[in-house]
Parts: C-alpha cells; structure tokens; sequence
C-alpha cells in the first residue's frame, strides 16, 4: 500500500512545484532567465528583439532579456508555459564549471 500511495503522491507533488514556480514567474519573481518548455514553433520569431536566446534543445528554450516585463512579453510571444532559469540555488556547486 505505501508504494501505490508513493507512487499517486509523486506526480502531484511534481505538478504543484511546476505550477507554484510558473505562479511565482508569472508573479513577478526575479530570475536571470526563463525556461520554456516545449515552446510553439512560432515563439522565437515572435519574441520582442530585446529578448535573447541562451539556450535551446529540441523540446526547450533558455530565454532571457533586461525588461521588468519579460515573463508577459514571452508568454505575448506564445509561450504556454515560463518557468524561471539560471537561479543561484538550482545548479549544486559541485556541478557548476564556472569558467
């Protein structure tokens, strides 16, 4: 019984700490980048030329830019979800190559 109580707590406990950091960005929440997931295909030619691409995968994008107003300016460009990227506390020092 404790592995299936394991097993439903472990996906809600992931989507509510997806959606408590996109509320904090949506909020307003300093980060030096923004992180979006699986973004539309139309979302780098629709970003405001102020906004600069750090980052990309196939199913990412690291975006960031000097405006207060970044995370609306991504999610006016498509985006259907920016988590915030490049946070001190989320890379373990012993994995951070600085150079």
């Amino acid at each position: 019984m404790t592995i299936r109580r394991l097993l439903i707590a472990l996906p809600i406990l992931f989507i509510g700490w997806i959606a408590t950091l996109a509320v904090v960005m949506r909020a307003g929440g300093e980060a030096p980048a923004a992180f979006v997931p699986f973004p539309p295909a139309s979302l780098i030619a629709n970003l405001p030329a102020d906004v600069a691409v750090t980052g990309r995968s196939p199913i990412s994008l690291t975006l960031s830019g000097d405006a207060t107003d970044l995370t609306v300016q991504i999610y006016d460009a498509g985006a259907w979800l920016v988590l915030p990227a490049g946070l001190e506390a989320c890379i373990p020092n012993f994995l951070r190559q600085d150079v």
